[in-house]
């Protein structure tokens, strides 16, 4: 292989997180517009191009310490810059931007922590930020027609959300990854379970199950946390 196609290669997963970057981009501007559903979107655009630039790295063998912090400074914009102008819109004004600086402790935690290789240790930022701009999307999609819609009108709950948010994606408590080294159920029953339940609440409920789905998944890792706590003292 020639120099120039190693170079090459090497940009194919960098250009992929340059579109999570702008998903971000666009998805902070249509929120800070009022326009939340269309930010949820570009959050799941985001998490798409999140996974594959990931995944292309993998099977193209084009790693480096460039594409490492890029993924970082994309993921800070899509999956913490979002979900902060989703609340901000929504009324909770400048606290809102307490997530996108626990987003960057969690992000920097992350690059320097060796032990997250096949687990997260705190709450990942896509499932964070999953989880508040799919609130964004419920609340203006559904014309302020759902029991959640009066929840989100209360301030101090919505500070409530950011402040336990923000400590999770910070805290200890680790919670599996969706990305599996090998498929063998034996060894992934909780991920496969984890994702049919979650298939079959989606189909059933559409996005109102995605704010659900994330409290189900950290439920089940402060559980799993807690039992492997006490097994080791």
């Amino acid at each position: 292989m020639t120099k120039t196609s190693h170079k090459i290669k090497g940009m194919i997963p960098n250009f992929i997180t340059c579109l999570n970057l702008l998903c971000g981009c666009i998805g902070s501007v249509f929120a800070f517009n009022g326009e939340l559903t269309i930010a949820f979107w570009m959050v799941i655009i985001a998490a798409v191009f999140d996974f594959f630039d990931g995944f292309v790295a993998r099977l193209l063998k084009a790693y480096s310490p460039m594409g490492k912090e890029l993924d970082s400074l994309a993921d800070l914009i899509s999956f913490g810059m979002v979900p902060a102008a989703v609340f901000f819109a929504l009324g909770l004004g400048y606290p809102a931007f307490l997530i996108v600086i626990f987003s960057a402790l969690r992000l920097a935690k992350f690059n320097i922590d060796t032990r997250q290789t096949s687990e997260f240790i705190g709450l990942a930022t896509p499932a964070n930020a999953l989880f508040f701009t799919s609130l964004g999307y419920i609340y203006a999609a559904y014309d302020e027609g759902t029991f959640l819609s009066s929840y989100l009108e209360n301030r101090w709950i919505l500070l409530g959300l950011v402040v336990l948010f923000s400590l999770l994606m910070t805290s200890e408590i680790r919670m599996f990854s969706l990305k599996m080294k090998d498929y063998q159920i034996n060894k992934n029953k909780i991920r496969y379970g984890f994702l049919i339940c979650s298939l079959i609440s989606l189909v059933l409920f559409k996005i109102i199950a995605v704010p659900f789905i994330i409290l189900t998944y950290i439920i089940i890792n402060i559980i799993n946390h807690l039992c492997t706590s006490r097994q080791t003292d």
